[in-house]
C-alpha cells in the first residue's frame, strides 16, 4: 500500500498545482463518522468536514445504505432524459422545508458554484435584468461568473482576469474591520449612484454566514434591510445556503435565524452526505422563469446523490442533528473562551458563529486586532501532529473554522478540543 510519501510524490508529478492542499501529507485512506486515517496509519479527528460537507459524518450507515440499494437499480438515465423518483421525491421534501414564501420548486446541479450560476440565470430570466450585487469576503466558487461574484481576490481572482461584466460589490459588517451594517447600506446606495440603477439589478446575493470570508454572520439587520431593499426595488434576494445548510448553523438552514425569506436559495455540500448533489430552491413563479432547457446537467440530480440526500434527511431528523449543532457549538465556544483567557497559548480573538460554525481569529496581540496569518499556518500544523485536522479562512486568512460532523461524539468531541488547545500551545 502507498504510503503518504509516495503519494506526495506521484501527486506533485501528475497534480496541477492550482489545486491547493491544507494538509499535504495526510492522504485519507479511509473515514468514518468524525475520524479519518491516512496513508500511513495514523489517525485524526476530523474538525473539517471536507468543507462542510459531512455534516451527517463520513460514511453514515443510512446514508450507505440508501446509495447500494440505488446503486443496484440504476446509476444514471439524465434527468432531461428519462426522469427518476429519487429527483421528484427530494424535490417535494425540500420544498416543504425551505423558508420560502408561498409554493417553492427546486432544480438540482451538481457542485455549488453551479448552483450559484444557475441562480443568476434563474433571476436574470425573471426579472429581465442584468446586475447581481454581492458582499466583499463572500465565497460563491471558481467558475467564471461565480468567481467574479467572490468577494476576495487572493487565491480565488489572481491571474484570472478578466471577470465578467454586471458583478458589484458592497461592504460586509464586520467589527473588528470596522464595518457596520450602516456602512454596507450606504455601500449599496453607492453603488446605485455610482455604478448601477437598481432598475437593473437583478439579484443581491449573501451568505447567511460567510464562510470563506471567515464564518461571519450576516446580522439581522442587514438581512431585513436587504429584503427591504429588494422589495422596493423589484429585485431578487438570492441567499447562498451552499455552506449554512442542513443543520449546521442550529437552524435548517442559516437565514431562519433571522426571519427573513428568500427569493431564491442555493444548496450544495451536506445536502448529500458526501456525494456530489446541489440545487436552487425558490418561489415557484420565479422558478419557472426559464424557459425548458434553459436549466439542468448531465449529471444533474443524479440518482445515486438523491438517494443519499434522502437518506441525510432522515438521518437529520431521526438523529436531531439540528439540535445537536447548538450543543456542540456551545460545547466548542465554552472551551475557546476558556483558551483565550489564557496568556501562554497563541493569542485568539473573536470566538463566533451559530449553531457549530464556529471560527475564532488568530491576532498578534492581545486586545488588539492584527491579523496573524503565519502562527494561524503554523497552530493548523500542530493540530495535524496531535491528531486534528482543521483550516483556515478568512480574508486575511487568520482565522480557524471548525466544521466536525453533528454526529461527532461527545469523547471525539472532546478530544478534539484538547488537541487544538494543545496546537495553540505551541
Amino acid at each position: 500500500m502507498s504510503t503518504n510519501t509516495d503519494l506526495h510524490a506521484r501527486r506533485e508529478a501528475a497534480v496541477a498545482r492550482g489545486v491547493g492542499i491544507s494538509h499535504p501529507m495526510a492522504y485519507t485512506a479511509r473515514a468514518e463518522n468524525a475520524e479519518l486515517w491516512d496513508a500511513d496509519g495514523k489517525r485524526y479527528i476530523d474538525f473539517a468536514g471536507g468543507i462542510a460537507v459531512l455534516n451527517t459524518g463520513h460514511r453514515h450507515p443510512k446514508v450507505i445504505e440508501a446509495v447500494k440499494a440505488q446503486l443496484d437499480r440504476f446509476t444514471h438515465t439524465c434527468f432531461q432524459v428519462t426522469p427518476y423518483e429519487p429527483y421528484v421525491a427530494l424535490a417535494e421534501r425540500l420544498n416543504a422545508i425551505a423558508p420560502i414564501e408561498g409554493p417553492a420548486k427546486t432544480v438540482f446541479l451538481t457542485t455549488g458554484a453551479e448552483a450559484l450560476e444557475n441562480a443568476i440565470k434563474i433571476a436574470r430570466a425573471a426579472t429581465g435584468r442584468p446586475g447581481v450585487i454581492t458582499f466583499a469576503g463572500g465565497y460563491h466558487g471558481r467558475t467564471l461568473l461565480t468567481m467574479a461574484m467572490t468577494g476576495k481576490v487572493i487565491p480565488y481572482k489572481k491571474r484570472f482576469a478578466p471577470m465578467p461584466a454586471e458583478i458589484y460589490h458592497a461592504p460586509f459588517p464586520y467589527e473588528p474591520f470596522g464595518v457596520s451594517v450602516a456602512d454596507s447600506i450606504r455601500g449599496i446606495d453607492m453603488l446605485f449612484r455610482a455604478d448601477i440603477e437598481p432598475e437593473r439589478v437583478a439579484a443581491i446575493v449573501i451568505e447567511p454566514v460567510q464562510g470563506e470570508g471567515g464564518f461571519i454572520p450576516a446580522p439581522t439587520e442587514l438581512l431585513v434591510a436587504l429584503r427591504e431593499i429588494c422589495d422596493r426595488h423589484g429585485i431578487l434576494l438570492i441567499v447562498d445556503e451552499v455552506q449554512t445548510g442542513f443543520g449546521r448553523t442550529g437552524k435548517m438552514f442559516g437565514i431562519e435565524h433571522s426571519g427573513v425569506k428568500p427569493d431564491l436559495m442555493t444548496i450544495a455540500k451536506s445536502l448529500a452526505g458526501g456525494f456530489p448533489l446541489s440545487g436552487v430552491i425558490g418561489r415557484a413563479a420565479v422558478m419557472d422563469a426559464p424557459e425548458p432547457g434553459g436549466l439542468g446537467g448531465t449529471y444533474a440530480g443524479n440518482p445515486l446523490a438523491c438517494a443519499a440526500a434522502l437518506a441525510v434527511l432522515d438521518v437529520i431528523r431521526d438523529e436531531n442533528l439540528v439540535e445537536r449543532a447548538n450543543a456542540i457549538g456551545a460545547t466548542m465556544k465554552s472551551r475557546l473562551e476558556r483558551i483565550a483567557s489564557r496568556n501562554d497559548v497563541a493569542p485568539i480573538t473573536a470566538i463566533r458563529g451559530p449553531g457549530a460554525m464556529i471560527a475564532f481569529d488568530i491576532v498578534r496581540q492581545r486586545g488588539s486586532y492584527e491579523p496573524d496569518p503565519d502562527t494561524t499556518k503554523q497552530v493548523i500544523a500542530r493540530a495535524r501532529e496531535h491528531g486534528l485536522i482543521v483550516i483556515s479562512c478568512g480574508v486575511y486568512g487568520n482565522a480557524i473554522r471548525l466544521l466536525v460532523p453533528l454526529t461527532v461524539s461527545d469523547t471525539v468531541l472532546g478530544e478534539g478540543m484538547d488537541a487544538l488547545e494543545a496546537a495553540l500551545d505551541g
